[in-house]
């Protein structure tokens, strides 16, 4: 049998292949599946479905001025880019073109109609983190379960209230009431907590790469404040940059360097960096302004100025830690965080304390950019699992941490059962969990 040519170069394939007339299709022609309405099934619709956006709205407002001021872009529209941004991890750039695209989310942000411009700037971004910090998310987080958890209970409701059961539901003994009653003081439910490090957006840091960041800083601080008092200074204050960009390079190339020579380039760029932080202070004296440069400015210098202070005492002693350590200049607020991992022993970012309920829940009871025992959140986290569902959770699952003594008196005090991890090469231990 002799085979189509295409068949001859492509062996084994034997599947026909029809060409379209008019592939290069016009978006006036293009068939909308749903009939110029949104699909109740689209993630988007579920999410916005979930969340309770009057009762929101209603606190949000309070942190603004009535009288004057622009208008403020409203609540949903805030949180709303905000939780697009972190489920698609997009930039704030590319966040503003999918709103421009995408009907749905565009629903979920609140407007009534679809449009093709963008409802905001990316730059709004900005403004919308600062208004929602932490504390209002976690806020509208409780919110959001609230209303959830009343969702259920009136599913439930309906169901036992339901009339094919002939009545019985509604005539309920003392006795029954009583019990249900009891049954609503103990313990219910199961509380899962554990801990983790969120890592921060930031590049691996070394002190020499940071001391040669800080360098490169004060250089252009020098500049620009060395315009403002040209007349009256005269020279600029000499950097010698080209010579410290050319000590750094030698062993930043490098792929395996020698800690003696890794010592020496650290030294080296202190010393450029001091006689620079004194040139900054002989600027200032002769009339100099900081703020005339831009209030970013000073806050490198603060930042920049703690920098060398840590480095000169672990550069002068033996000791590799120091506290409130900075290993961004960008963000000195974040920490490094020793993990123990196998993959990555020390995370920088922040430290965070979860709780996840047998529903589904979860809660973030704790945010720290400073290390800290999470062993010491059980108590706090139990007390707020309290707080949300009127009683204490009935089995409490951590890691081993979460075993000491005080935790261990805290459940047996509140008859809670806890359920600690152990290591698999435990001998002592038979099973993966252990309960008291």
């Amino acid at each position: 049998m002799n085979r189509p040519d295409c068949a001859e170069k492509l062996p084994g394939v034997f599947h026909m292949y029809r060409r379209k007339d008019g592939n290069q299709l016009s978006f006036e022609d293009f068939f909308l599946p749903f009939g110029g309405k949104l699909s109740g099934e689209n993630r988007w619709v579920k999410l916005a479905d979930l969340i309770p956006w009057d009762e929101l709205e209603h606190h949000y407002a309070t942190q603004f001025s009535k009288g004057f001021g622009a208008p403020a872009k409203p609540f949903r529209m805030a949180l709303g880019a905000l939780i697009i941004k972190e489920r698609l991890q997009i930039t704030d750039e590319e966040l503003v073109e999918q709103i421009k695209e995408n009907p749905y989310l565009q629903f979920c942000l609140g407007l009534e109609a679809f449009q093709y411009q963008a409802p905001f700037d990316p730059s709004m971004m900005v403004h919308f983190r600062r208004r929602l910090p932490a504390a209002v998310v976690n806020d509208c987080n409780e919110r959001i379960v609230r209303h959830a958890k009343q969702r259920m209970d009136e599913e439930c409701q309906e169901e036992h209230d339901d009339p094919d059961d002939g009545g019985e539901s509604a005539s309920t003994s003392p006795e029954a009431s009583n019990a249900d009653a009891a049954a609503a003081k103990s313990n219910q439910g199961i509380l899962l907590i554990d801990a983790t490090c969120v890592p921060g957006d930031i590049r691996y840091p070394t002190d020499l790469s940071l001391l040669n960041e800080a360098r490169e800083t004060t250089e252009k601080l020098i500049d620009e404040l060395h315009r403002q008092v040209r007349d009256a200074y005269g020279h600029k204050p000499r950097t010698h940059r080209r010579r410290a960009r050319r000590q750094f390079l030698a062993v930043a190339k490098q792929k395996r360097p020698r800690r003696e020579k890794i010592r020496k380039a650290i030294g080296q760029q202190l010393g450029h960096l001091g006689r620079n932080l004194a040139s900054i202070d002989a600027l200032i004296a002769c009339g100099a302004c900081l703020l005339a440069a831009g209030r970013h400015w000073y806050r490198k210098l603060l930042v920049a100025s703690e920098l060398v202070r840590q480095q000169r005492i672990l550069h002068h002693s033996d000791s590799r830690s120091i506290q409130d350590r900075i290993v961004s200049l960008t963000q000195p607020h974040i920490r490094p965080i020793v993990r123990g991992k196998a993959r990555n022993q020390v995370e920088f970012g922040a430290k965070i304390s979860i709780s996840v309920t047998g529903e589904g829940f979860a809660f973030l009871d704790r945010l720290s950019w400073d290390p800290y025992n999470e062993g010491d959140d059980l108590k706090v986290q139990v007390r707020a699992y309290r707080r949300r569902h009127g009683c204490f959770p009935k089995v409490v699952c951590a890691d081993q941490v979460y075993r000491t003594r005080s935790n261990r008196a805290f459940c047996k005090r509140h008859h809670i059962r806890l359920s600690c991890v152990f290591s698999p090469g435990h001998s002592a231990i038979s099973s993966r969990w252990r309960h008291c």
